[in-house]
């Protein structure tokens, strides 16, 4: 009889057990689909916005030549922020299961949020010393199933060329070579979260003005 209730108490520990790790899966990705990131460019600030391009040059002092008082000879320094671009689109994990039963509304995923974090290649990381701070934002829109979108957010923030350390750089030939992780936050339709991380390389310094 102890026997039995021993071999018992066993079988339901780890019944247990494994509900609590299939729990923890279920959380971690309940979504039938997850987020895959096609493309993540950036755009050099000004007051006409450069290309958006694979490889950001992140200009800290734009100087304006005009419109009046600013002049080739007394230019005015301005900041402006970089721009980002993503392009994401929906996969689905099970193929097989997404193919006997056609995709629906439900699997399209609305994106709220987003994140940027920077991390020099030197490994130097110290927020406000090495790079600048870690931000998030907001942002709204829908990736279709069977399709993808295409949404600009803000990847460099205008307060972050007016403190350290790239507010440094403004009086000196440093550069700050730096990796920017971009993570983005949403739901699909019957509320399961999902994210996707992205990463752009980004120079930072005092370039040459084309204003």
């Amino acid at each position: 009889m102890k026997m039995h209730r021993a071999k018992s108490y066993v079988l339901l520990a780890a019944v247990a057990a494994s509900a609590i790790s299939c729990g923890d899966v279920v959380r971690d990705g309940r979504s039938p689909v997850y987020l895959v990131i096609e493309q993540l460019l950036g755009s050099r600030g000004a007051s006409t916005p450069g290309p958006f391009v694979g490889n950001l040059i992140s200009d800290v002092v734009t100087n304006l030549t005009s419109p009046p008082p600013c002049s080739p000879a007394t230019p005015c320094p301005n900041v402006f922020n970089d721009l980002g671009q993503v392009t994401l689109r929906i996969s689905p994990k099970d193929i097989g299961a997404l193919t006997a039963s056609a995709p629906t509304l439900n699997n399209e995923v609305t994106i709220t949020q987003y994140r940027v974090v920077y991390r020099r290649t030197d490994g130097r990381n110290t927020p406000g010393v090495d790079v600048p701070h870690s931000f998030g934002g907001g942002l709204t829109f829908t990736v279709p199933m069977g399709g993808s979108f295409t949404m600009g957010f803000e990847l460099v923030r205008h307060i972050a060329k007016k403190e350290p350390p790239l507010i440094d750089l403004s009086f000196n030939q440093r550069l700050i070579q730096a990796t920017a992780e971009v993570t983005f936050f949403g739901r699909d339709q019957v509320g399961n979260e999902i994210s996707v991380t992205g990463h752009i390389m980004v120079d930072f310094g005092n370039f040459g003005d084309e204003e």
